[in-house]
């Protein structure tokens, strides 16, 4: 996972203190180590941020602070992916937890209403409480564990992008170099051939049928 694309959406630490149910962090919010974006951090602040989000309970908030800061995962990203249960979403959300405890209890399953509210499921909760409590978990640990490897292989097939991309541009610095380097090196290779053809033969050049000058006669 890109960290530039995460910073940008990453809230500042002084957002999450003024959080009522984060206060009891205090200066733990400010931790550098809870605030790092590596592929370990990450792909925990995932897992503990879905598991946390997926359980019909309150403060989530304050359970995926408490899971960031025990496995050592992104703070902000494990509070923010709590979000994904919100007023809107929580009615479909838990009643799906509710059907997959259901199935797993092969017990019956209440139909339904038109409008699905949370006003609804909390009626409902005595008689759905054992199967939403077994779904919800159940749920929680798959989308965890999902989550958590699909950044995993995510960030690693952006590193090796990453590297092959590097790779490829060597190359192509290095083929681009090649055509100027070559005429130069070739001269080079004859020169110095030259050189050593001009010392192995001294007289190589010199006519042995010239008249010396007047300056090679006898004195």
């Amino acid at each position: 996972m890109p960290r530039r694309l995460l910073q940008r959406y990453l809230p500042h630490p002084d957002t999450l203190r003024r959080q009522r149910s984060l206060r009891f962090m205090g200066q733990l919010i400010g931790n550098p180590s809870l605030w790092v974006l590596s592929r370990r951090s990450v792909a925990n602040a995932f897992f503990v941020g879905l598991f946390c989000a997926l359980l019909p309970i309150p403060f989530q908030m304050a359970l995926a602070a408490l899971g960031a800061w025990l496995m050592r995962a992104n703070l902000p990203l494990s509070v923010g992916l709590v979000w994904i249960t919100n007023p809107l979403t929580m009615p479909l959300i838990f009643y799906g937890n509710y059907r997959i405890g259901a199935w797993l209890l092969d017990g019956p399953v209440r139909a339904a209403p038109d409008r699905l509210s949370t006003r609804w499921i909390a009626e409902q909760m005595l008689d759905i409480l054992p199967a939403l409590a077994l779904g919800s978990l159940a749920a929680a640990m798959v989308c965890g564990i999902a989550g958590s490897l699909i950044i995993r292989l995510l960030w690693r097939w952006q590193v090796v992008r990453s590297w092959k991309r590097r790779a490829a541009r060597q190359r192509h610095l290095r083929r681009m170099e090649r055509p100027t380097d070559g005429p130069l090196l070739k001269d080079r290779i004859s020169r110095g051939r030259r050189r050593r053809s001009d010392d192995r033969h001294p007289d190589a050049g010199h006519d042995p049928g010239a008249r010396p000058g007047p300056d090679h006669g006898s004195r």
